[in-house]
């Protein structure tokens, strides 16, 4: 007996009560909202609501870790067969991306998918997770030769049959379920928000933030990439810095201070058991719809200005610079090779190329590449042949990928990996996550005391020609409306 899928549509609903709805959950484990941030640009007008998955799946350490059962949180589904409808998960493959096809087979194969077809929205049942950037040591051959610094797994993915699905453009919420029961509280609960909008949670920041690298160092470690860039290894490496804190209160409170200031389409907040992270991606990685597949890469910024007469100067500026138009097609160029590994051949195309984006704190330079999954590959298989994103590594880049694991002290957890969606349709969404916290809890190593620490990182890609100086300071702009943001919630005195 397939399971059906049971919709409510609430019209006029307005977007501030998005975030109140999920505030009644942003404390569960594996909850994820991912955030438009109210835009209505039909790339990102969607915002995305889950908790409670049936499974979860997590990779770390070379790992594998599945959970749950298919039936645990549907209600009483006690006529379906349980053997057809759950079975003894050992990981099949050592693979993780194959394992989570799998999932997503079996998991899929439960509903009755002819029904969904006709629905206009994205996802609506599927999986929804996080894949950090060190995800690369176990399928790009990256030696990973650092020790476990975060508690965030590779890979942290759950699968969900329920889902809500707010359209900024047209005010329309839609709430999906395999029961009936999920849908009536859901509604109770809305017709309680509409009445009373509850208090935020304070966040303070305890002391000012500090790099894993002094200025001094970062000219340093520019140099060494420089020697790289004239022996031939790479035309480009993508180089970062890592800031972190100590806090007290609400991730959540802060995220919302955050998404005030930000503005971005592609930003997601998730909680997961050892980790909550904040994202304020301004970029898409990859999306698939009708096995369509589109990348945006960024690659070319400059700051804002208040002056409204300098600000498009420096927009001018940015569209005009042949050392960032330059950088920009070099990752088109591996982007178009990514996603050749999975797409038609003939059907990777670049319809734009060096397009203006401004958000609050930059201006950036965006490319878009698209084409057309062959019939034998999935988005798991795309997923993994173009993972990371080529727009942070660098080119060539398996090689880029090496030079950042020695140059950078630190991991990178989930910067520049991603965050996302594949839903049960076959379609896919995901950002890059560049302007993107994580949060966890860390033993202070002198007072062998828990604390909260807060990890915040900032980069950009160097070419043969970059200016240390000019790129010590885009890294700083990039996060002007970050570190500077969180300092300012009631900073603590050390």
């Amino acid at each position: 007996m397939a399971l059906s899928v049971i919709s409510k549509i609430i019209e006029d609903f307005e977007a501030a009560h998005v975030l109140q709805l999920f505030a009644h959950v942003e404390q569960q484990s594996w909850s994820f909202l991912l955030d438009s941030c109210s835009n209505t640009h039909i790339q990102s007008r969607y915002d995305i609501m889950v908790s409670s998955p049936c499974i979860t799946y997590e990779f770390a350490n070379g790992a594998h870790s599945v959970k749950g059962n298919w039936l645990s949180q549907c209600g009483d589904y006690s006529t379906l067969d349980e053997t057809t409808a759950f079975e003894n998960y050992a990981p099949s493959f050592d693979c993780p991306y194959k394992n989570l096809a799998k999932l997503q087979h079996d998991f899929d194969a439960l509903f009755d998918l002819d029904s969904l077809s006709a629905i206009d929205v994205p996802f609506i049942i599927g999986a929804v997770g996080a894949f950090a950037y060190d995800t690369n040591t176990s399928s790009d051959n990256i030696i990973d030769d650092k020790p476990a610094q975060y508690k965030l797994p590779d890979i942290s993915v759950g699968f969900y049959h329920s889902s809500i699905i707010y359209d900024n453009l047209t005010k329309t919420l839609h709430i999906f379920s395999i029961y009936q029961a999920h849908i009536d509280t859901t509604v109770k609960l809305i017709k309680k928000l509409k009445a009373h909008v509850p208090a935020t949670a304070s966040f303070v920041l305890k002391k000012a933030w500090h790099s894993n690298i002094s200025k001094e160092e970062y000219f340093q470690q520019f140099a060494k990439i420089e020697n790289y860039l004239r022996a031939g290894d790479c035309y480009q490496i993508n180089y970062a810095q890592r800031f972190s804190s100590q806090y007290t209160g609400s991730e959540w409170a802060a995220y919302l201070e955050l998404r005030k200031e930000n503005n971005a389409p592609f930003s997601a907040f998730c909680r997961l058991p050892t980790s909550t992270i904040l994202s304020l991606s301004p970029e898409r990685f990859l999306s698939v719809n009708d096995r369509k597949v589109e990348a945006k890469p960024i690659k070319g910024t400059r700051k804002r200005d208040p002056n409204s007469e300098v600000d498009q100067a420096l927009a001018a500026e940015l569209l005009k610079a042949e050392k960032d138009r330059a950088e920009n097609l070099m990752i088109v160029d591996l982007l178009r090779n990514d996603l050749s590994k999975h797409c038609q051949a003939d059907s990777v195309k670049v319809p734009s190329l060096f397009a203006l984006e401004s958000y609050p704190a930059v201006h950036h330079m965006v490319s878009t590449v698209i084409g057309t999954l062959k019939p034998c590959s999935s988005v798991y298989d795309l997923l993994k042949g173009a993972f990371p994103g080529g727009s942070i590594t660098g080119a060539p880049k398996i090689r880029a990928m090496q030079i950042i694991q020695e140059l950078e002290p630190d991991k990178r957890a989930i910067y520049c990996g991603s965050i996302g969606y594949i839903g049960s349709r076959g379609d896919m969404d995901s950002n890059i996550c560049i302007r993107t916290l994580l949060a966890e809890e860390t033993i202070n190593t002198q007072t062998k005391s828990k604390e909260k620490t807060l990890y915040c990182w900032a980069g950009g890609g160097i070419v043969i020609d970059s200016v240390n100086e000019d790129e010590y300071l885009e890294s700083l702009y990039k996060v002007a409306k970050i570190l500077p943001v969180l300092a300012n919630m009631n900073q603590e005195d050390e």
